[in-house]
């Protein structure tokens, strides 16, 4: 274990060093060329780092960025199979670094992506470094880089579950939720909610449009009335646009809704109510589009014996690791439902997730890379069955 520890404490330059020309490759969700180049710039220097996979498969991303997978055979007489889950997608647009270079000051690393979530696949390649040249087992690992985690993996969820599902555990180096791992995520569901109304003057003729603003106020209402905080159910009317001037009776109003649920039967509650919305008026009408982005991930038995073997590598590191539940999502949300033990959060220590204040700790990254280095060890020892 100290050997563990001594290699990522001399290994701190290195991480620091791949860390910042990692930001520097810019990659926003949204600009296809981009994203094929910091993809490029990824793939050879996982070659450098870890070295070339046994086999490797590329799926075309559309309009964001492809999806790669590539699978290194166990070592040192590990057994199974664990997935390494990391988007290299950034909410930043191309241009940023212009203004917000990447900066070190004392234990903080500051750079558009660092803590969501560029320094999490730095942390899972030093890892997979360290417990090979410290003479660990390791299980065949089977990472997974997509580049539309921020806009929801459209393209990548079908490669994820079909790459984790025969897989003993999954590990998202996803960022910290304020140091603690996840081992709970709610779902979420991005829904929009339309009504159509009859226009007319509204002052000329009162009586003889159908106002659709009128529907959607009362629609906001009741989904806000739906919202269950104490069972883990948030329902947010985000946006709201419709109508053409003040003087016409609104033909058309438009809300977006962001739902976030707890569990299973909070879901099929929530779907209820997206059912029962109704117009008021006889001549109105109301449409819901939408669905349910990313499943509940909830905490399986699995993902417990996962944190369990995370806190014995931390307790054997010197250290410490606790454990949440969070309201956003990630790919892992994906894998838990298929029933495959996640354990998320395995990324940076830090904050800022999509603020300009977005920072890591170095010193964290150091310690989070030994630690999985550890817990690689223990799942191919059969930790993960």
């Amino acid at each position: 274990m100290s050997a563990i520890a001594e290699y990522t404490r001399d290994a701190q330059a290195a991480m620091v060093a791949d860390l910042t020309a990692y930001i520097e490759q810019e990659t926003p969700s949204d600009d296809r060329a981009a994203l094929e180049a910091g993809l490029a710039w990824v793939r050879s220097w996982l070659g450098e780092r870890i070295g070339e996979p046994a086999d490797e498969r590329r799926t075309d991303g559309g309009e964001h960025g492809d999806i790669l997978v590539l699978d290194y055979p166990a070592s040192g007489g590990g057994t199974g199979r664990v997935a390494v889950l990391c988007h290299y997608d950034t909410v930043w647009p191309l241009g940023t670094l212009e203004g917000w270079p990447v900066r070190v000051e004392g234990d903080r690393l500051t750079g558009p992506g660092a803590f969501d979530m560029k320094a999490g696949l730095v942390q899972a390649v030093w890892a997979i470094r360290a417990a090979r040249d410290a003479g660990l087992p390791l299980p065949a690992i089977r990472l997974v880089l997509n580049g539309d985690e921020e806009t929801g993996s459209p393209a990548s969820r079908p490669v994820i579950e079909a790459e984790v599902v025969e897989c003993d555990a999954v590990l998202v180096f996803e960022a910290s939720a304020a140091g603690a791992l996840k081992t709970a995520r709610k779902g979420v569901g991005i829904f929009e909610v339309t009504t159509r109304g009859i226009e007319g003057h509204a002052g000329l003729d009162p009586e003889r449009g159908v106002s659709a603003i009128d529907e959607i106020a009362r629609v906001v209402v009741q989904l806000h009335g739906a919202a269950d905080l104490a069972a883990g159910t948030s329902v947010n009317v985000g946006t709201l646009r419709g109508g053409s001037r003040s003087n016409v009776t609104a033909g058309f109003a438009t809300a977006l809704v962001d739902v976030r649920v707890a569990d299973h039967e909070e879901r099929v509650r929530i779907d209820e109510v997206l059912q029962g919305l109704a117009p008021r008026h006889e001549l109105a009408g109301l449409e819901v589009g939408g669905g349910w982005n990313r499943p509940v991930m909830q905490r399986s038995e699995g993902t417990a014996r996962l944190f369990a073997l995370a806190e014995e590598a931390a307790a054997e590191l010197g250290t410490s690791v606790t454990e949440t539940s969070v309201g956003g999502a990630s790919d892992g949300n994906f894998a838990a439902a298929l029933g495959v033990p996640v354990l998320d959060g395995l990324g940076a220590v830090g904050d800022g997730a999509h603020a300009r204040h977005e920072w890591i700790s170095i010193g964290g990254m150091v310690e989070r890379a030994g630690i999985a280095a550890l817990l690689l060890g223990k799942l191919a020892a059969g930790g993960a069955r």
